[in-house]
């Protein structure tokens, strides 16, 4: 690790004491961007519908089996990520997991899609069914806490140079969206209409079992292959940090308070999603896609805006403002969609969908890379304040309380879908003339009014220029100095092994 840790000391505090060195190059810079396009190559955005429509597990049941995994999600997520945070191999803390959990994972993403296969034509309370279905979660749900504890542990570590970290994460979003990450998608969309227009023959749960499990081979194989050639380079301190010190970090890091406090007043927000609007009031997914093909290049270009608004504006002012701006759009585009009924009219809310997605793709590049970084950066500041990293426990700790508030809030929105009317199995596009209007108002208005809140932390953001200038000096000043003690130490016990 010697070798790789290298820096160039910095004449003044404003001058970033990694800016002159990269660490990454080409073939890792290469998996870095088939690893984030993997993120998004699926069709996990249908989930919701492949349960309602296909696997076909009653609402009240599905509130029931989220209570249970995510108590279980709670007791799992303290003893795994404890177990991560004090794991020294190798390999380093985080690359076991990540590259041993892969296969896995991936044979569990692909059961998940051939459930059909089991129970053909079983109502939502067939109980052989939901027992599977709620086995399948827990363990889906235990293996998934390993790789993603790891994994948002990892993403912070493979660069110590902040900088670097913006140009990988901005270069991964750019070039991703233009690989066709969301390809998918789009393509399943297209099949999920023409099957329930009656225009293929071909049948739902085998359409999702085809485009289900492909995405899942593909885009594992692609996570894998970045983990097998990616390393960690931010050294972790050898003693291994007690879970007291561990509890300690999470309540002293102040910015992941803030993220988290924003995430769990934001968590209230009750949505059932464009998606559902546009399948169950106007029949068509692909209108969706229609909607967004000419924002595309604005998501793209947006991405040449990062530089300088960052120069230009504070993390807290990108990250608040990005916030409001969306706020905007959508009250935007309610206030259409209820004038004249709007709502209930295929084309102009495909054209109302399509001008507020051509704004808002003007904030995506900014929006994307300033959410990314701001997490790496509170866990720099952890290692600054406390002379330790706690990636896996405080990562846990930001997401504990959000799991549970999931949950509870999976369970009302379910709860909510049955008070406004939802009636599941129904052919598309004939629920009743009242619950199209929820569903519209759930997909704009609701969500916002909702969620409100959880712009307040954001405005509280204690990372300023100077004090990142000084953050990150200090911090490459003590790696360096653990780095050489480490090869001091390395070098005295060969010797005496010499001897």
């Amino acid at each position: 690790m010697a070798d790789e840790i290298k820096t160039t000391p910095s004449r003044n505090l404003g001058d970033n004491i990694y800016k002159s060195y990269n660490y990454v190059g080409f073939k890792e810079t290469f998996a870095y961007l088939l690893n984030d396009f993997s993120n998004s190559f699926n069709i996990n955005g249908f989930k919701e519908r492949y349960i309602w429509d296909v696997v076909k597990v009653d609402f009240g049941i599905a509130a029931i089996v989220n209570i249970f995994t995510s108590a279980w999600d709670v007791i799992n997520d303290v003893i795994i990520a404890t177990i991560v945070d004090n794991t020294r191999s190798r390999l380093g803390k985080f690359r076991p997991y990540l590259v041993g959990m892969q296969i896995p994972m991936t044979l569990l993403g692909m059961f998940y899609w051939v459930i059909p296969m089991f129970f053909p034509n079983t109502d939502g309370t067939y109980m052989p069914k939901l027992i599977l279905y709620f086995a399948f979660c827990v363990i889906e749900e235990t293996a998934g806490t390993f790789t993603s504890i790891a994994k948002s542990g990892y993403m912070s570590t493979i660069t110590p140079n902040p900088n670097e970290r913006v140009r990988l994460i901005t270069l991964a979003e750019l070039l991703t969206g233009m690989m066709g990450e969301d390809l998918p998608r789009y393509l399943f969309g297209v099949v999920y209409d023409m099957i329930n227009a009656g225009k293929i023959k071909w049948k739902l749960s085998s359409a999702f079992m085809g485009f289900g499990v492909i995405t899942a081979v593909i885009s594992s194989l692609f996570t894998l292959y970045f983990f097998i050639v990616s390393k960690e380079r931010v050294p972790q301190s050898i003693d291994r940090p007690k879970v007291k010190e561990g509890l300690k970090a999470i309540f002293t890091n102040y910015p992941v308070l803030l993220m988290c406090l924003s995430d769990f007043l934001a968590g209230f927000a009750i949505s059932a999603g464009d998606e559902n609007y546009f399948i169950d009031v106007h029949g068509s997914y692909s209108l969706i896609t229609l909607a967004n093909l000419p924002s595309g290049p604005n998501g793209s270009i947006s991405y040449a805006f990062v530089g300088p608004m960052r120069r230009k504006f504070s993390s807290k002012a990108l990250w608040v403002g990005a916030d409001m701006y969306g706020d905007i759009l959508s009250v935007g585009y309610f206030l259409f969609g209820i004038t004249n009924k709007n709502y209930l009219k295929k084309v102009p809310m495909t054209i109302a969908l399509g001008v507020r997605e051509w704004f808002n793709k003007w904030a995506f590049g900014v929006n994307k890379v300033i959410n990314a970084d701001l997490w790496n950066e509170a866990m720099d500041y952890c290692e600054w304040k406390n002379g330790y990293r706690m990636e896996a426990t405080t990562g846990v700790a930001k997401s504990l309380v959000l799991k549970i508030q999931q949950s509870f809030m999976s369970s009302v929105r379910n709860i909510v879908m049955k008070k406004i009317g939802y009636v599941q199995g129904l052919a598309i596009g004939t629920q009743d003339i009242s619950t199209k209007f929820w569903l519209f108002a759930l997909s704009s208005i609701i969500p916002f009014v909702t969620g409100i809140l959880g712009i307040v932390p954001k405005m509280l953001w204690p990372i300023n220029q100077k004090k990142r200038a000084q953050m990150y000096d200090e911090l490459a000043q003590r790696r360096n100095k653990m780095i050489t003690e480490y090869v001091a130490e390395f070098t005295a016990s060969e010797g005496e092994e010499t001897k």
